[in-house]
């Protein structure tokens, strides 16, 4: 590519984009080269590299301080719900008639002290500034050519008087018809045309069963304005200034809304502001605690903050509803086990003081024999959860997963066909500005230029080259490798803190056993467990913060070409890095945890001194269901919550003090007394993305779905969360952040991807649980299999394994014991030969059954559950039927639309000509002239209707 032609593709004057992106993000990386290479003078050559490229790159050509900041949104009130009114001019210019559509703002300083003139090497005056001056006037005259360049990009500018020493400024763009009409074209923005047709709704049973739920939901639906008519939608078509005739203009002001013209301003470097009468709806009908029982009026959100932004809260709500059938099925699964812990025969066994278990030391020396009756509170809270209906949960939970992907599917389907976003193309990504600098520094290197050539040579070199070349796989090697290596560590020290929580609880539980306190002696499992548990939660709490920021330095140091790969990339090594950490704990206790325990007289030891945590008499799956409820809610209530309300108040405390201790106090002359919507909309927070609250979201997700057999009532704690989570999300959205830039996406994007995984693995980690982690299995093949009259009696007994005591390695027997001089053997839980088998002590027949049970229900369940699921998938459609209806119509009345458009032309332009030839009988030369193209147009196969609308403006 040209130099020539790259310049016209970036904008001839730095002020328009012939494609979808910011022109001036394609010279980031060229002015950014010219900075490193620059050296320690980079500051004072650096705005003139990027004025000699005709454009300036505020945030790249600068070293700390941007020179504009964004203002994303207007507020019509203040944080907190207080409506503020402004003045009637408050969203407009001074004249009030042009509309703000963006604001920048932008700190300035005037020079401090004057310094003498000096005389030139040619006579000319030269003033000598300081440092800071010096850094000043650099910043104000990248602000002036910034300025210069949006007015000679079309947009019209006011700015505001700097009338104190330092302070705070504004500079308020108005985008005309001629730029709106311009970047729409470009941008290939869907626009309504004069057509309108009536949507087909189904009939039959589905159609009163949507009455039906309409009048029963009716006083849950917000508040908002509605169309006249539902049944009536435009038809809609990529906007082209030669087809003016097409679109139903009727005023130009109101024809491009709000979010669509914040939209294209965007696409000029400028930043969007928004419209005050939607804020006010969704402050009252959305951003309230009081209107949590409510729907979210999606429509509004969409108009309001874009469809990316409008995609999400679709998902969260239909999430939030999906949660309230799974937290009922889950509530019964919970009271069945209340109802039937009563007829549970094993934990009535376990009770029975009559049945003289007595088991083995807990621990060397100072732990004594003890009777399974005082685990009798353990084993009836265990059966809480461990029950046959938990197995019918996980069934249920992952057959529920499917139908919620499903489901989404087809609202994502509805909402794109109501947002016109079926035919969206997605717009051309220019390589970030690190990819470009990256490649200019590939390029140097390999033609040996030294750093002392000019910047003109360096940035003429980005304009040939930079756009022809590639980063290879070799250019790329070292950022992978650091990756590959940093998450492996990053991975490795999630299991450290594991192993040390581990360390934790083993000493910590020898050292309580040593008390001389008989109360603390036996709740030392339950201390034990309680603490361990807060631990590994404030320490999930710490390391989520660190990989978020380690992901992202990842990422960076990856360099991605686009910004759509950029936070792809991102995301998946944020979600892993948040899985490995979220979840390390629960996997340990779940499928590690008594598992490598040994047996009375053959203990493994941790430090050759601390013998390997043990399961309780009950099983894993009690303490499995305290450390999930913990983390999770802990989680919710700290992370999600707490610190979602906390830190971005905090955030803005700083930054006014911060702003209150620099800036000077002096009396703005021409400052009105109420502030204006922009200064009220600056103390706002600037919009970081939707990754932390999809992240959130989606981590929730696993703590339902992937432990839910040990736990059935998470579905019912996520579903408390997420009624204050919409609510939060909403006024933070709306009253805290500033409005974030419109983006048009059609999907959730990689997003779906990760909760398609999330479901999958959750039916094998169920799987797990049940087979492994819970009694289900062992329960299943001692009644059917081992007992004698098909019932539970017995199976406590069949479960424990003899030990004769004088086995007992020297030093570890009990001191201090009251049945030490009566006990004979002990009993452990495990499937071992008792002592008087030729094979002693090794795994029993039972436990090879047992286990050969477990690994069959594993492989049984698995495929039973994904085979339910593909059938579920199959029978439920992607696309809705009325809505591939809907589409096929709309594309065969657009046809017929055009057609009849253009043949009504035809017409016209026929009788044009007649009465031109009927007036000027003395131009018959002419008439045909202009009849012969015409008629040449008509004829001609490849004929486009854009040239014929040209030659009949003419006309």
């Amino acid at each position: 590519m040209s130099a020539a032609e790259l310049l016209f593709r970036l904008g001839h004057v730095g002020g328009v984009s012939t494609k979808a992106a910011s022109p001036w993000k394609d010279l980031e990386g060229g002015c950014r080269e010219a900075r490193t290479i620059q050296g320690g003078d980079g500051v004072q050559h650096r705005p003139q590299v990027c004025r000699l490229l005709g454009l300036v790159i505020f945030h790249v050509c600068e070293t700390h301080v941007f020179l504009f900041q964004i203002i994303n949104n207007y507020l019509d009130g203040t944080q907190g719900g207080a409506m503020h009114k402004t003045s009637p001019s408050g969203m407009h210019f001074r004249d009030s008639k042009r509309k703000v559509d963006y604001v920048l703002a932008y700190h300035y300083r005037k020079r401090l002290a004057q310094h003498p003139p000096g005389v030139g090497p040619l006579g000319m005056e030269v003033i000598e500034l300081g440092p800071l001056d010096a850094v000043e006037e650099e910043k104000r005259l990248q602000r002036e050519e910034y300025e210069r360049n949006l007015v000679e990009a079309g947009l019209e500018i006011e700015k505001d008087p700097e009338n104190k020493s330092q302070g705070l400024s504004f500079v308020r763009i108005h985008a005309p018809w001629q730029v709106l009409t311009r970047e729409a074209e470009l941008l290939k923005i869907k626009m309504p045309t004069k057509k309108m047709y009536e949507i087909t709704e189904e009939g039959g049973i589905l159609k009163k069963f949507n009455e039906i739920w309409y009048k029963l939901t009716e006083p849950l639906q917000p508040q908002v304005p509605q169309q006249e008519n539902n049944n009536m939608k435009s038809l809609f078509y990529p906007f082209s200034r030669e087809k003016l005739y097409l679109y139903n203009i009727k005023d130009k002001d109101t024809f491009f809304d709000n979010a669509t013209r914040s939209r294209i301003v965007s696409k000029q470097n400028s930043f969007s502001v928004l419209f005050v009468c939607f804020f006010q709806l969704l402050y009252r009908e959305w951003a309230r605690y009081g209107v949590f029982y409510k729907f979210q009026p999606i429509d509004l959100i969409r108009k309001y903050f874009g469809e990316k932004i409008g995609l999400y809260f679709a998902w969260l709500g239909l999430y939030t509803e999906f949660l309230i059938p799974s937290s009922v099925v889950g509530i019964i699964v919970f009271l069945y086990g209340c109802i039937t812990i009563e007829s549970d025969i094993p934990s009535k066994e376990m009770c029975d003081q009559r049945n003289a278990f007595t088991m083995c030391p807990l621990c060397e020396k100072f732990c004594g024999y003890w009777n399974l009756s005082s685990a009798c509170a353990t084993a009836r809270a265990s059966h809480l959860f461990d029950n046959p209906a938990t197995v019918f949960f996980s069934i249920f939970m992952a057959l529920w997963a499917t139908m919620f992907l499903e489901q989404w599917k087809r609202l994502q389907m509805r909402l794109s066909y109501f947002w016109d976003l079926t035919g969206l193309e997605e717009e051309e990504e220019h390589p970030r500005p690190e990819y470009e600098t990256k490649l200019l520094q590939k390029k140097l290197k390999n033609k040996n230029i030294a750093t002392e050539n000019s910047n003109e040579v360096r940035c003429n070199l980005f304009f040939l080259l930079v756009l022809d070349e590639k980063l290879t796989w070799s250019d790329r090697m070292p950022g992978y490798a650091a990756n590959f290596g940093l998450i492996l560590f990053m991975i490795m020290l999630t299991f450290s803190a594991v192993f040390g929580v581990i360390i934790y609880r083993i000493t910590t539980a020898a050292a309580l056993s040593f008390s001389t306190n008989e109360t603390t002696r036996s709740n030392v499992r339950v201390t034990v467990t309680a603490t361990a548990v807060i631990i590994n939660l404030v320490v999930i709490l710490i390391l989520d913060e660190i990989y978020g920021a380690v992901a992202k330095w990842l990422t960076e140091i990856e360099v991605p070409k686009t910004e759509k790969n950029f936070e792809e990339r991102l995301i998946l090594k944020a979600f892993l890095l948040k899985f490995v950490n979220s979840y390390a704990p629960i996997f340990y206790v779940a499928f590690f945890k008594g598992r490598f325990v040994g047996r009375p007289g053959r203990y493994v030891y941790v430090f050759d001194s601390y013998r390997m945590e043990e399961c309780a008499p009950g099983g894993c799956l009690m303490e499995l269901c305290i450390q999930l409820s913990i983390i999770m809610l802990g989680k919710q209530l700290i992370q999600n919550n707490l610190f979602e309300i906390g830190i971005p108040k905090i955030k803005k405390l700083f930054r006014k003090l911060k702003d209150e201790r620099t800036e000077l106090k002096e009396v703005d002359t021409n400052q009105s007394k109420d502030p204006q919507q922009w200064d009220l909309d600056y103390a706002l927070e600037p919009f970081t993305g939707l990754t932390p609250e999809y992240m959130e979201m989606i981590i929730q997700f696993g703590f339902v779905t992937l432990f839910v057999a040990s736990f059935p009532l998470a579905p019912l704690f996520a579903l408390l969360n997420n009624i204050i989570e919409v609510r939060l999300d909403a006024k933070k959205f709306v009253t805290e952040l500033r409005r974030p830039d419109t983006v048009r996406e059609k999907d959730i994007g990689i997003w779906y991807n990760i909760l398609s995984c999330v479901g999958k693995l959750s039916v094998i980690i169920n799987a797990f649980v049940i087979a492994v982690t819970s009694d289900f299995i062992p329960r299943l093949m001692y009644q059917y299999a081992y007992s004698q009259n098909g019932t539970m009696h017995g199976f406590i007994n069949h479960t424990l394994s003899y030990f004769n005591v004088s086995h007992l390695k020297a030093g570890t027997q009990p001191e201090n014991s009251p049945f030490a001089q009566d006990v004979l053997f002990c009993r452990f839980k495990d499937y071992r030969e008792p002592p008087w088998s030729p094979n002693q002590y090794e795994f029993s027949k039972q436990y090879w059954a047992v286990l050969s049970a477990r690994l069959a229900f594993v492989v049984l369940f698995q495929n039973l559950v994904m085979l339910l699921s593909v059938l579920v998938d199959w029978m439920i459609p992607d696309i809705p039927k009325d809505i591939s209806e809907q589409i096929k119509k709309e594309k065969s009345m657009l046809v017929d639309f055009f057609l009849k458009e253009e043949h009504e032309k035809l017409k016209l332009i026929e009788s044009f000509i007649a009465r031109d030839t009927e007036k000027n009988k003395s131009g018959t030369k002419g008439g045909k002239i202009r009849a012969a193209s015409f008629s040449q147009f008509n004829r001609s196969p490849k004929g486009s209707f854009a040239s014929f609308s040209s030659q009949h403006t003419e006309v």
